[in-house]
């Protein structure tokens, strides 16, 4: 009988990638955003891709309105794409702007190497897959952030505040409304896991942790792009 005590379905695949996800969560990376401490030019190499990574991210929920076969998931991956194009890559563009990063910089950037082969990694599982394969390969990005800005919040060494050169990046992803968002992608995900067969969940398992790994090497970008 299942108890309220009993892991969600997306916790248990999670659970099955435990060293790589607190590998992410606890990045040096994460650690330096968090004492305020990281290396001003890691922080600008960081938002630099990310911008980039935005650009692909809106791709990857087209091809998730491609992948719908029901008017819910039309319009989730409706709503997730207008959200990107028409308000978050608008914010990263004002954030990075604060950071003396122009917009005809970002749009005139090559791609680090790091950043192509996480964004292909996710459109690629999406095209060869279903729209849950997709899900499954967005979800370190959504889901670990909202999940990694709460682990800052608990960390005696977090720094909070105007002390803190990146205080407006934590206050963004603990910010309640994204949370709330994090959170309506895990029900989704634990709505789609369940009942999925072991074979299917092995499968969904890999391709999660391969695009965890890849949230790995996006924070070590940053920090091995400090001094160029």
């Amino acid at each position: 009988m299942t108890t309220s005590t009993d892991p969600t379905p997306f916790a248990t695949l999670l659970s099955r990638c435990a060293p790589e996800w607190e590998a992410y969560r606890q990045h040096a990376f994460v650690r330096g955003l968090a004492a305020g401490t990281l290396p001003a030019e890691a922080f600008r190499r960081y938002l630099r891709q990310d911008y980039l990574f935005l650009v692909h991210f809106a791709r990857a929920w087209g091809l998730a309105v491609y992948k719908s076969r029901t008017i819910a998931e039309l319009r989730q991956g409706l709503d997730s794409l207008k959200a990107i194009v028409d308000l978050e890559m608008g914010l990263h563009v004002d954030y990075c702007a604060r950071w003396g990063i122009d917009e005809a910089e970002l749009e005139a950037l090559p791609e680090a190497r790091e950043t192509m082969a996480y964004t292909r990694y996710v459109l690629d599982a999406g095209h060869r897959g279903d729209l849950l394969d997709l899900h499954v390969a967005l979800a370190p990005c959504l889901v670990g952030y909202a999940d990694i800005a709460r682990w800052i919040e608990t960390q005696a060494f977090t720094v909070r505040g105007p002390a803190n050169p990146y205080e407006a990046w934590i206050a963004m992803y603990a910010s309640e409304e994204f949370q709330a968002a994090a959170q309506a992608e895990r029900d989704w995900l634990d709505a789609r896991l369940s009942g999925q067969t072991a074979g299917r969940l092995d499968g969904l398992a890999a391709t999660f942790r391969d695009a965890v790994r890849l949230e790995v090497d996006f924070w070590q970008m940053g920090l091995d792009g400090a001094g160029a």
